[in-house]
């Protein structure tokens, strides 16, 4: 049976208080900062019997790690490679979460696992934060389970909100054969698609007046030295190094630029109030994010 290894918490339990716990899982996890976020919501929240932590998780070992979980767990954040996996371990699965085919968060309760998606509202919020109201030539980097969620935001299914596009969504693809999935998202959203192969990068990123790599770490830098159209919105949701070579070429070349870090700002705020009921306290959560940087 596979061992996990379960970063310490610092959240103190009031005496007598409920304990619950949640945590964020994925593989690998050591650099991530969603613990900075939740501890903070839970402070200012008042939840001082909550805690969150790390834990390394391989795809093959989330449905055994999520069986052996007690009724004091509240939920889970899913990071790579466990989006995709994560839907074959939920007894329930959200209409959003559903429709893109990936899941970034799993609710617990006894007898239930519900898996969310709030990467895609979360890029929706990071999006407007950053003053987008329509794209009209939107490109999206990669095929993976982050550019489904980006489609989802861009469509805005069953939000009450309007699209954040206009017209068929662009996307750029390393491996023509994941696209099939990336389609199948689409046709589920009743977005358009355009998959091209990531060589035609350079050309189609000086039209795009809005551009989502959701490309690892690294493999968008080559495309920092492509021409990007002044004004567009560049979202490059690496945050871990920030600036990335893409990021800092596009603010030199005037552009709005939106980091992984607000992502991960925002779908860990719509993560606290799914798994507490409580509205996030976004302002703090912020600020204890530039403290951790």
């Amino acid at each position: 049976m596979p061992t996990f290894s379960t970063e310490p918490s610092v959240t103190s339990h009031a005496p007598g208080g409920a304990v619950r716990r949640a945590a964020v899982l994925g593989s690998p996890i050591a650099h991530s900062l969603s613990p900075v976020l939740h501890e903070a919501a839970y402070a200012v929240l008042g939840l001082g019997t909550w805690s969150y932590t790390r834990v390394e998780c391989a795809e093959d070992d989330l449905s055994g790690f999520v069986a052996g979980l007690g009724p004091e767990w509240a939920g889970l954040s899913l990071t790579m490679p466990l989006k995709r996996v994560a839907l074959e371990v939920a007894t329930e699965v959200s209409a959003e979460a559903e429709a893109i085919g990936a899941a970034n968060t799993l609710l617990l309760a006894p007898g239930r696992r519900r898996a969310e998606n709030t990467d895609a509202p979360g890029m929706a919020d990071a999006l407007r934060e950053a003053g987008l109201q329509i794209a009209s030539t939107p490109l999206v980097l990669g095929a993976g389970g982050t550019a489904q969620a980006a489609l989802a935001a861009l469509a805005a299914p069953g939000a009450g909100i309007a699209p954040l596009v206009d017209g068929p969504v662009t996307v750029l693809v390393r491996s023509p054969h994941r696209a099939d999935v990336l389609r199948t998202t689409a046709e589920r959203l009743g977005l358009a698609l355009d998959v091209r192969p990531l060589d035609e990068a350079p050309t189609r990123l000086t039209a795009a007046d809005l551009v989502i790599s959701t490309l690892p770490k690294g493999i968008a830098d080559p495309l920092a030295h492509a021409a990007l159209r002044p004004g567009a919105v560049v979202f490059d949701v690496v945050y871990d190094p920030w600036p990335t070579a893409l990021a800092t070429a596009a603010t030199a070349a005037g552009c709005r630029v939106v980091s992984g870090l607000d992502l991960l700002l925002h779908q860990a705020g719509h993560q606290v109030r799914l798994m507490t009921g409580r509205e996030a306290p976004i302002e703090a959560m912020r600020a204890a994010l530039a403290l951790a940087r």
